[in-house]
């Protein structure tokens, strides 16, 4: 199992981050397209070869070929929203906001998978991506459609061990060349 081989590669000083990362992986409650949606959004977005490269055949082999590529596509357009919506946010003039985006954002409209799903892997990748305001919106979103908390924070939480497991695999890569 490729999250086994993740978890070993895990250096001792991060222990805590093995644990999580068996924890919100293999302990998750979510559906099984859920989790391996946001494993697999939020390992594309962790921007960790790493763990893309151990996490991806196993989302693939759980998820089906619309979902797989509806995952990949919800860490592509929030690699872009995430940045426009931040920078919009950031910035102390207000009028920014009143400007039309003029950004193509049609797989929001038509993910090719639940709608609900697609919010969930976007809040992910947003959380990972730091953008307050696409949080906001994917999260009332999925308030509005009925998603409690739990699962909210169940996304978020598999969001931020694989972005510390990536940074850290990545840190330990760096200093071993």
């Amino acid at each position: 199992m490729a999250l086994d081989e993740l978890k070993s590669a895990v250096p001792d000083y991060a222990k805590d981050l093995k644990l999580n990362l068996g924890s919100v992986i293999g302990n998750s409650d979510l559906p099984q397209q859920q989790l391996w949606g946001t494993v697999l959004a939020c390992a594309i977005a962790s921007r960790s070869p790493k763990v893309l490269r151990e996490l991806e055949p196993e989302a693939k082999a759980n998820l089906s070929a619309e979902a797989y590529t509806a995952a990949k596509s919800a860490a592509a357009i929030m690699a872009m929203n995430n940045v426009f919506y931040r920078t919009r946010h950031l910035l102390s003039d207000p009028e920014y906001g009143n400007l039309r985006a003029g950004l193509r954002m049609n797989v929001i409209g038509n993910p090719g998978v639940d709608k609900v799903d697609f919010e969930l892997w976007s809040l992910a990748v947003s959380a990972i991506n730091g953008c307050g305001m696409c949080l906001d919106s994917h999260e009332q979103v999925l308030r509005k459609a009925g998603v409690d908390r739990e699962t909210i924070q169940e996304a978020v939480k598999i969001a931020s061990v694989l972005q510390a497991v990536g940074a850290t695999l990545d840190a330990e890569a760096a200093l071993a060349e």
